[in-house]
C-alpha cells in the first residue's frame, strides 16, 4: 500500500471512530457487553435510560459522560459498594465503559424543578434543599448540585427526578461507609449530619420536584 493510500484509509478510519464508539454504546445498553456477566443497562435503567423509579433503579439518560465512567470505575475499584453494579462493572472493559457512558450522556435528560436558592423556602425541607443548615456544616442541596437539583459538571450528578428510594440509598451508603467515593468526603459529611427523616423527606422533594413548578 502506497502512503498515500494509507493516509487516506487512516483519515477515513478516523472519521469513523467516533460513529463506531456511540453505536458500541449503545449495545452495551441495550444487549451488554462482551462478558455475558456485563448485563444490559437497559433491564434495569429502562428503555431510554430514565430509570425506573418503583424498583428504585436511577436514571442514566443525559448524565455527564465523564461522571458515569466514574461511577463505573468506583464499583470496580470498591469506593463504591452495590450488589448488582460491582460484577457488571468489573465485567466491562475500559473502552466498553467509555462507550455506553458517552452514549446515555447523548440521551435525552429530565426538565429540572423551577428551584433556585433566591427564592423564598415554604417549609423546613425546602429551606434544607435550597439553603441547607449551616450550624450543622449542610450546604443546600441547589448549591452544588446546581440550580433545580439538575447537576453541575461531572462531581455533582441530578438530584431532580431521581426516585426517592435511590437518593436515599446513597445518602445511607455515604452515612454507613459503602461509598466513599464523593469529592473531599463533602457527601459524607453531610449525610451523617442529616437525620434520617431529613434524608427521606429531601429525597422526595427531589423525586417529585420535577414535575412540579415552584415559583420564586
Amino acid at each position: 500500500m502506497t502512503p498515500f493510500k494509507r493516509a487516506v484509509l487512516g483519515s477515513l478510519l478516523a472519521l469513523s471512530w467516533p460513529a463506531a464508539q456511540a453505536a458500541d454504546g449503545q449495545k452495551v445498553f441495550t444487549q451488554g457487553g462482551a462478558d455475558p456477566a456485563a448485563l444490559a443497562c437497559i433491564a434495569c435503567h429502562g428503555a431510554d435510560g430514565g430509570g425506573m423509579a418503583a424498583a428504585g433503579f436511577p436514571r442514566l439518560a443525559g448524565l455527564p459522560a465523564a461522571y458515569l465512567s466514574k461511577q463505573l470505575r468506583d464499583w470496580r475499584t470498591g469506593s463504591r459498594r452495590q450488589a448488582v453494579m460491582e460484577p457488571v462493572a468489573k465485567a466491562l472493559t475500559e473502552d466498553e465503559i467509555k462507550a455506553v457512558s458517552t452514549y446515555l450522556a447523548s440521551l435525552p435528560q429530565a426538565p429540572a424543578g423551577n428551584l433556585r436558592r433566591q427564592q423564598i423556602a415554604n417549609d423546613p425541607t425546602e429551606r434544607l434543599a435550597l439553603y441547607g443548615d449551616w450550624s450543622r456544616q449542610i450546604p443546600g442541596c441547589v448549591q452544588c448540585h446546581g440550580p433545580g437539583g439538575a447537576g453541575l459538571g461531572e462531581h455533582f450528578p441530578p438530584l431532580t427526578g431521581q426516585p426517592a428510594s435511590y437518593l436515599v440509598a446513597q445518602l445511607d451508603a455515604w452515612r454507613d461507609g459503602s461509598r466513599s467515593n464523593d469529592p473531599n468526603q463533602l457527601m459524607v459529611g453531610v449525610a451523617k449530619a442529616m437525620t434520617a427523616d431529613e434524608i427521606k423527606a429531601v429525597a422526595e422533594f427531589f423525586a417529585r420536584s420535577a414535575s412540579q413548578e415552584v415559583n420564586p
